[in-house]
């Protein structure tokens, strides 16, 4: 079984800015509730590669791995745990005013239909949490 959570949102800000907010993932927690904590494990600027321990409130802590990285417009990451893998998609699009911004959370394996039935509200809520901490983010700044 597979699940998706997905938000998309409309930012004022150009997309290199958008970029800037993005890849400074150790600053999420910042600009989120959704994120508790976001170390990098990986020396140096998030990359293709990249390994970060994330931990989230009411959630077991995670790794997560890129494993897709376009500069200034895309990266994914993926964690692995007993039962379900999880994958986090993020994209910047330039719009004549600004960027949109997509935040996907994909969960598949065994678990993935326990996991959204138990945390599904939770998941939606986190996702729209940083998609919208990171328009306030890349807005402030823009």
């Amino acid at each position: 079984m597979a699940r998706s959570y997905e938000e998309t949102v409309e930012v004022a800000a150009p997309p290199e800015v958008v970029w800037s907010v993005l890849v400074d993932v150790e600053g999420w927690p910042r600009w989120t509730a959704s994120m508790t904590s976001v170390e990098l494990v990986t020396p140096g600027p998030l990359r293709l590669g990249s390994v970060a321990k994330v931990k989230q409130p009411k959630l077991p802590p995670s790794t997560f791995t890129v494993d897709g990285f376009e500069e200034g417009r895309s990266f994914s990451w993926s964690a692995a745990s007993p039962g379900i893998s999880s994958t986090g998609d993020h994209r910047i699009e330039p719009t004549a005013t600004g960027s949109r911004v997509t935040v996907v959370l994909h969960q598949s394996g065994a678990m993935a239909g326990f996991v959204g039935l138990a945390y599904a509200k939770l998941i939606r809520r986190y996702v729209r949490m940083e998609a919208e901490g990171l328009k306030r983010e890349a807005e402030a700044r823009g």
